[in-house]
């Protein structure tokens, strides 16, 4: 068993001084029949066994000695206290005082009770012989006082502080089991707080659970205990502290109230001599006393100077007292226990003096894992630990890889260790049993069966009471995973997607609603009509409007498409309309243009949930945990309200919601609607197999997966410190790297560009091969159209005149031909754009018409029309010869003439005059007189100008 030191008091086994000393002492006395007194007990534990079998074995040991009948018999009364208060003790004295005792000891550990005791039997003045550590402050009695066995508080905190200053360690722990010991232990509180030394003192709870305490005492790395409780609370505190592995050499426990079974036995030994010795000055009487009466015994006051008077070699030493009643000329040895026995390793003496002997606990000995073989538990699961393929051919640990595998192998090279894995025979990672025990991973680690459990192994509060763990290898959380239910896929038309059907519609009823607007601000705003052709004079009352209802419906779109068109608003009312539908037109093609992409890339996923509180608030996605695990283990004592009613759902679900590993989880949420709630590194594991399967909402909470040791592992500091080296040096983070990567979904945030295939963009393709083949329809019922009507004209067959036009159409050697002229009627002449030039009257020859007075002077317009131009041309060859001038036939053509000159800024007027109405030109009369032109000559009529080629 590993080395328990303790205070304790010399102890001296002195059968045979007892039956050699009281003899002689007592030979001589008076008669006495019987020498009565009481002893009160306060601890009704095992350990008290101790103070009842003391108090027989010292009766034994002198009553033997009196075996005469002359000889007065010791009696020892057993008074036990059920708890300490003053009112307990006040009735238990009640009954011990019509016994007619001569003293009365104890308690040992109750300071209310000792107080309530002396107090009594100060009044009665009956002795009373303390065993227990003094009252603090000390009580004054004026007419009576009581003797002390046990040594002054002073004095023990000065030997507790001198053998700490001996263990040369910076901090030490107070362990109290009541208040009362800070007051007693005054001395040693003050010389921490004037030095440089810690003292962490920490109180047993009512529940005198001491687990908590001996935990953060390890946690904090502090080596040196000081207990200060009685006999029972101290076995109860090293029984914990064993089974947390914390009775190793390492630490070193000061027992300070150890002594009241031997106290107990050099009291009764010490009252019998006092009586003895007052019964050889005079005759002792005994009587009954009560508490309600005044009486008291006469005898008591001269008994309490026979006990200050004893001089007495005891178990415990050296028994003297001053005036006091104080213990004086005392030593404290201090003991270690070794499997043997106890060792004594140095002595304290009254003058604060202390000598230390060679001793083991300053020697810091510490286990290694060096050239060790450990036994590793573990549990089969993806990544951590996993079968390698034709795992049948291996042996030991070949057959298993992993991330946790690795991890191990990395520790072993570090701490020169060996291992050998061993999967847990049940499967389980450890929960609690109904009767106390543990299942899985847990369950053979308390049961030794292994000495370490490493997977991915939670750490919770729950399992650290029952095991030990290393510092956290891998940070966590809980996380939901689900599997998601992929929206349409990119079809044909999906370039239709960044906008809703009901924006679609909107749109086109805007491109109807702007049609008509412009239509009809066209035609009512007078600037959008105007004369084409101001240089003919014939048509110089003729207004056109180019918003026709087609070129309305055409406008819209050019703008819409970004391709403009050569129509121009001229009116304000038509420019307005045209600038709200360019605006209109830009932010829509801007936000497809921008949706456009998300949508043509991005599978878009549907999820019926978002979070916890989501998935607590439906009935149709069932969830669940791996049973015995962690995760269930978390919502079931969890306080917050949406993780009970979670806990409620899947506690209550029949059939069961909960899995019995992984594996089965995730096929039951690939094949159902499941909810599987796990660990979020095994989720971003599972994610990375099956692009199906996704994460819903954050982490329900934090935690970490350790190393699992049996409590007391002398190997936790070494191997936290191996993980902490592993972490430093980035090793852990590789080896994640290595075992969550390479999986055939892409990471979250890989936000690379993907190639568009055909199912993203086909749909705009099916457009374009719709547009051709309406426009090459309308363009062969335009062509067949245009055909029938020439052949009508020249009197051929329609198949015939097809045929013709057809290879002049496909024609690839000639890029223009002869227009093909149709005989007009007498309905008059045309011009070359197929605009009439004159009236036409009916079928018999017309008469002439009033000659047509050409001006001499030419257009001075800066933009002048084909028409204007060539007739232009005409008037500026005539000039010269005759004041008037015939148009000639159509029989001759009209040659070409140059433009004329750019004429002067002075009679300049634009074409149509944007937002003027079409008017005569004013010029000055000319200075001869016009000439009529002649009617045509026959009655055919004919272009005025031939075609250009």
């Amino acid at each position: 068993m590993p080395a328990l030191p303790a205070l304790l008091l010399s102890i001296h086994v002195v059968a045979f001084l007892l039956v050699t000393l009281l003899p002689s002492s007592l030979s001589q006395a008076p008669l006495l029949s019987s020498v009565r007194m009481a002893a009160i007990l306060d601890d009704q534990s095992v350990c008290g066994r101790g103070e009842r079998l003391a108090l027989a074995l010292a009766r034994e040991n002198i009553n033997s000695v009196m075996e005469a009948p002359s000889r007065a018999r010791v009696e020892v009364d057993i008074y036990e206290l059920q708890k300490d208060s003053q009112y307990d003790t006040t009735d238990t004295m009640c009954q011990i005082l019509p016994k007619g005792v001569v003293s009365v000891i104890g308690p040992a550990s109750s300071p209310a009770s000792g107080s309530t005791v002396s107090h009594i039997c100060g009044e009665k003045e009956i002795p009373h012989v303390k065993i227990g550590p003094e009252e603090t402050p000390r009580l004054p009695y004026l007419r009576f006082a009581s003797v002390t066995l046990y040594p002054s508080n002073e004095d023990l905190s000065l030997a507790i502080g001198a053998i700490l200053r001996s263990f040369s360690y910076p901090s030490a722990s107070l362990v109290c089991a009541k208040a009362e010991c800070l007051l007693r232990l005054e001395e040693l509180v003050r010389r921490f707080l004037i030095s440089r030394e810690t003292l962490s003192i920490r109180m047993l709870d009512d529940n005198l659970d001491p687990t908590p305490l001996l935990k953060e005492i390890r946690d904090d790395k502090v080596a040196t205990i000081i207990i200060d409780a009685n006999a029972s609370v101290s076995y109860l505190i090293l029984k914990k502290a064993s089974e947390l592995g914390m009775t190793s050499a390492f630490y070193k426990y000061i027992l300070t109230t150890m002594l009241s079974s031997a106290l107990m036995f050099d009291a009764v030994h010490v009252v019998v001599g006092a009586v003895r010795e007052l019964n050889r000055s005079q005759e002792i009487g005994v009587k009954p006393l009560s508490c309600t009466s005044p009486q008291i015994w006469q005898h008591g006051t001269s008994l309490m100077n026979y006990l200050r008077m004893v001089e007495y070699d005891g178990l415990t030493g050296r028994v003297e007292f001053n005036s006091k009643g104080q213990r004086t000329n005392y030593t404290l040895r201090i003991l270690e226990k070794h499997r043997g026995g106890h060792k004594e390793i140095g002595v304290w003496y009254s003058n604060n003096t202390l000598a230390m002997n060679s001793t083991s606990l300053d020697i810091n000995v510490s286990e290694t894992l060096a050239n060790k073989t450990l036994i590793v538990t573990t549990i089969l699961e993806n990544p951590y630990v996993m079968r390698r393929q034709n795992y049948q051919d291996f042996q030991g640990n070949e057959q298993y890889e992993g991330f946790c595998v690795d991890m191990l192998k990395e520790l072993a090279d570090i701490l020169k260790f060996s291992f050998k894995i061993k999967l847990v025979d049940d499967g389980q990672y450890g929960a609690p049993e109904p009767n106390g025990s543990w299942t899985g991973m847990v369950g053979e680690l308390i049961n030794r069966k292994a000495d370490l459990a490493v997977a991915g192994f939670t750490i919770t509060s729950e399992r650290e009471k029952v095991i030990d763990f290393s510092k956290p290898f891998m940070t966590l959380g809980i996380s939901i995973l689900y599997r998601v239910q992929l929206g349409r896929k990119p079809g044909y038309f999906s370039f239709l997607d960044p906008f809703s059907p009901a924006v679609w519609l909107f749109m086109l009823l805007a491109y109807l609603a702007v049609s008509c607007v412009l239509f009809l601000a066209a035609r009512l705003s007078p600037y959008e009509w105007y004369n084409p052709h101001p240089c003919l004079r014939e048509r110089k009352d003729i207004l056109e409007n180019q918003y026709t209802l087609g070129n309305s419906l055409w406008f819209p779109i050019g703008g819409f498409m970004q391709q403009g068109s050569e129509i121009m608003p001229r009116a304000l009312s038509t420019r307005c309309v045209s600038g709200v539908w360019w605006a209109f037109t830009l932010i829509i093609i801007s936000s497809y243009t921008a949706n456009l992409a998300a949508f043509l890339t991005v599978q878009r996923m549907e999820v019926p949930i978002e979070s916890p509180d989501d998935l607590a608030d439906q009935t149709n996605i069932e969830y669940g945990t791996i049973h015995g695990g962690s995760t269930m283990t978390f919502f079931m004592n969890s306080r917050y309200q949406t993780y009970q009613r979670m806990w409620n759902y899947m506690n209550s679900k029949q059939p069961s919601v909960f899995v019995k590993s992984t594996e089965e989880g995730i096929a039951r949420v690939v094949n159902s609607k499941y909810a599987f709630l796990m660990e979020s590194t095994m989720n971003e594991y599972y994610r990375g197999l099956n692009c199906n399967l996704t994460k819903i909402g954050g982490l329900l909470d934090t935690k970490g997966y350790g190393i699992g040791m049996p409590l007391g592992s002398p190997f936790r500091d070494e191997i936290t410190l191996a993980i902490l080296q592993l972490q430093e040096n980035n090793r852990l983070e590789i080896l994640k790297r290595r075992w969550w990567e390479g999986g055939q979904c892409p990471k979250e945030g890989d936000h690379r560009a993907k190639g568009l295939g055909m199912e993203n963009i086909g749909g705009i393709f099916v457009v374009l091969i719709c547009g051709l083949i309406i426009a090459v329809f309308v363009a062969i019922m335009e062509f067949v159209w245009s055909t029938r009507r020439s052949a009508e004209t020249d009197e051929v067959s329609v198949c015939q005149e097809m045929i013709t036009e057809f290879r002049n159409a496909v024609s690839c050697k000639k890029s223009s031909r002869m227009r093909r002229r149709r005989p007009l009627g007498s309905s008059g002449m045309r011009l070359s754009n197929g605009k009439l030039y004159s009236g036409a009257g009916p079928t018999p020859p017309p008469p002439a018409p009033t000659p047509v007075m050409l001006p001499v002077r030419s257009c001075t317009h800066v933009r002048i029309c084909q028409e204007c131009r060539r007739i232009q041309s005409l008037r500026s060859g005539n000039s010269t010869g005759s004041t008037t001038t015939r148009i000639p036939p159509s029989s001759a053509p009209l040659p070409r003439l140059p433009p004329p000159p750019p004429p002067s800024s002075s009679n300049t007027d634009s074409e149509g005059g944007a937002g003027h109405s079409p008017r005569r030109l004013h010029h000055s009369p000319p200075s001869h007189t016009p000439r009529p032109i002649p009617p045509p000559q026959n009655s055919k009529t004919t272009d005025l100008l031939a075609e250009q080629d």
